[in-house]
């Protein structure tokens, strides 16, 4: 698909089993060939699927004239740059610090490389319209997590003062680890040039904004991308109004009113089903992967599923989405 559309690789991600995603890299480096950019793919460690150890595999292409400049540290290649006409796109992948400490040391230590990597690139922390934060064992610390995440943003100035003057970014923290030793990665999108453009919806659908219950993101996000105009969906789950749980131990309830509250934004955003790119949904348990599965077969929606815990143990369930919109008809 690469080769065919003259693409060269932006983002990836490998879902699996530890034993499946060493063989994933074993295959990778004889398939991809010259399209290996020195760059690593973050593996994300899973339980099994109902396929099997390797659960999904999600790459972000992109088809340019020059390609991407890799962004490197002192540590190795984390991520890439594309130019276009006024717009710089960023991507940084996999941002680890497995010797850094204990999990809170670790996010802070992430949070600094991404700022470092992507002054490299000529952005800044108000260039980043996403971020996906993967957490290890995310119920035991998911809450000291928010209070380094909001510290960041603080010393930043993404955060100051009533939630108007909040520039936060679209966000997935979800209790999906990084292979290894490290107990958290960061992954983000930035742009950054004259012609870049983001836009920040703290609340969007029938949900308000999650900074108001501790959480430091916005419910959406739309940038300027090679793409057009690029919507990113936050991790979204059967929360209501007033960031409290709903259905409580009813799975299927769960399902439907995240599904619901996805779309929700979606429309707020003059996007539908169609227009979706990408999707990641996340599982609690095989039984209810199974449930998201046989009840919404016909979400039009590509979607990778996997098994993870998520951000409070009442919740069974979670999904988040990108959109372009008119991608379909291209």
């Amino acid at each position: 698909m690469l080769r065919n559309h003259g693409a060269h690789i932006l983002q990836e991600r490998i879902f699996g089993t530890d034993a499946a995603l060493q063989d994933c890299l074993a295959v990778r480096k004889t398939a991809y060939g010259n399209l290996d950019d020195g760059v690593p793919p973050l593996l994300l460690s899973v339980p099994a699927g109902p396929y099997g150890g390797l659960c999904g595999i999600q790459v972000h292409g992109v088809s340019c004239d020059k390609a991407p400049v890799v962004l490197r540290s002192d540590e190795g290649a984390y991520g890439r740059k594309v130019e276009t006409d006024g717009l710089g796109y960023v991507a940084l992948c996999g941002l680890l610090a497995p010797t850094a400490g204990a999990n809170t040391d670790q996010a802070q230590t992430i949070f600094k490389k991404a700022a470092s990597m992507l002054r490299q690139a000529g952005a800044d922390v108000f260039s980043v319209a996403r971020t996906w934060l993967w957490l290890e064992d995310i119920l035991s610390w998911y809450d000291d997590f928010n209070g380094v995440r909001s510290r960041f943003f603080r010393e930043c100035g993404i955060i100051e003062g009533a939630r108007d003057e909040n520039r936060l970014p679209a966000s997935t923290g979800i209790g999906v680890g990084p292979a290894g030793r490290a107990q958290c990665a960061l992954d983000l999108i930035a742009t950054v040039g004259r012609k870049a453009s983001i836009t920040y919806y703290r609340a969007a659908g029938m949900q308000q904004p999650p900074f108001e219950y501790g959480s430091a993101f916005s419910r959406a996000a739309t940038a300027r991308t090679p793409a057009g105009k690029t919507v990113y969906v936050s991790g979204t789950a059967a929360i209501d109004e007033a960031g409290i749980t709903q259905h409580v131990d009813d799975p299927k309830g769960q399902v439907d009113m995240t599904i619901t509250n996805v779309q929700a934004v979606l429309r707020d955003i003059d996007c539908t089903d169609a227009d979706v790119v990408h999707a990641i949904a996340y599982s609690k348990t095989p039984e209810i992967q199974a449930l998201f599965h046989r009840e919404w077969a016909d979400l039009a929606w590509p979607c990778i599923s996997v098994i993870s815990d998520v951000c409070r143990d009442n919740l069974l369930f979670e999904v988040e989405a990108t959109a372009c919109p008119g991608a379909q008809a291209v």
